[in-house]
């Protein structure tokens, strides 16, 4: 078969993840889709018990429990539990040399479906796509990455490294089966450096988030502005980037769809006075005894305002939570901030 990289990057390439069984994989997506079926009739016998009701103020108002039901089920996790953690290759302490090393853990091991026809989520996919930038740069993958983070001025963030002395690097925490806070165990990340092998800072993803925004919106602005510089990336590249790509889902928000690593969610309104779904850009972070998100809001340009817009590039809001604890969910925490921001903003 033929894997692409654009397979990889928004995992259709059929590599697996850390569960080397394909029929547990299975099941528990299947356990994920029964539980969304549920969830949905259940939401749907509410609703239509409500409009039984005739009541004169629901029209237009969303209910306290209506929202809670909501954000519960947005943001619960199909394919995905706690369980993951409990995968042996999480806690791997073999230290490799490279990242065309590393692609033993899993190189011969039988693909779970056809390239392109399933979404699995896979950390190993990006570190074949580390293994490709390595060849098509001519570079160690770590050096370009700490090259490109340098550019964006991310002077904070570095390589997992354990041997190395990190200044103000934090202590990780888990609980363990006794519900007992305790240090987080011993791992070398350098089997998986492009899938969850760096630290960074709430500063520097601020400045990934900006760089990523200010590129977006780059072309928008560029003839109302002559001096404006260019975009780290082309418009296209991050518009592509954030394009959402069928038979994809997103395991932290069940409005969105997964595009080239990061997980999006398109402006929709399904009737008037109904739930607005706003444009925006996110993706989660789990590690043993971390957590972390980054979500990009990008403002609404209007383009027959273009002449009016004040400032330049970028416009929204980004916000980021790094935490040292494991299993923290945190997507839906960042976008109720980012939109308090959104409002307060429109409301000067």
């Amino acid at each position: 078969v033929t894997i692409t990289t654009r397979q990889l990057v928004s995992h259709l390439s059929g590599i697996r993840h850390y569960e080397k069984d394909i029929t547990k994989v299975k099941e528990e997506k299947e356990k994920a889709n029964r539980a969304l079926k549920l969830t949905k009739s259940h939401q749907d016998k509410e609703q239509k018990a409500k409009e039984g009701k005739g009541t004169e103020n629901t029209d237009c108002v969303k209910q306290k429990k209506e929202h809670d039901s909501e954000t519960k089920s947005r943001n619960s996790k199909p394919g995905r539990n706690d369980k993951e953690f409990e995968q042996e290759e999480y806690y791997l302490k073999e230290k490799f040399e490279s990242v065309i090393e590393s692609l033993k853990i899993f190189k011969n091991d039988p693909l779970f479906f056809k390239p392109g026809d399933q979404f699995l989520y896979s950390t190993y996919g990006f570190t074949l796509l580390s293994a490709v930038v390595e060849r098509a740069s001519g570079q160690k993958f770590t050096d370009y990455m700490l090259k490109m983070f340098r550019d964006l001025d991310m002077l904070s963030t570095v390589l997992d490294d354990n041997e190395a002395m990190i200044y103000n690097r934090a202590r990780c925490y888990i609980y363990n089966k006794k519900g007992r806070l305790v240090n987080a165990p011993y791992v070398d990340n350098s089997y998986k450096w492009a899938g969850g092998g760096f630290l960074s800072s709430v500063g520097d993803l601020l400045k990934f988030g900006n760089a990523l925004l200010y590129s977006y919106q780059a072309g928008q602005f560029k003839n109302k502005n002559s001096k404006l510089l260019p975009g780290y990336l082309k418009p296209s590249t991050v518009a592509m980037m954030w394009t959402p790509v069928p038979k994809t889902e997103v395991s932290w928000d069940r409005d969105g769809k997964y595009a080239m690593a990061w997980a999006v969610v398109e402006k929709s309104q399904q009737c008037g006075c109904c739930r607005q779904q706003r444009h925006y850009a996110s993706h989660t972070g789990g590690a043993v005894g971390a957590s972390s998100v980054l979500l990009i809001l990008p403002e609404e340009l209007e383009p027959e305002a273009g002449g009016t817009w004040p400032g330049a590039p970028p416009r929204g809001v980004i916000v980021t939570i790094i935490c040292n604890m494991q299993s923290v969910s945190l997507n839906s925490t960042a976008l109720k901030i980012a939109r308090e921001f959104e409002r307060e903003k429109q409301a000067q």
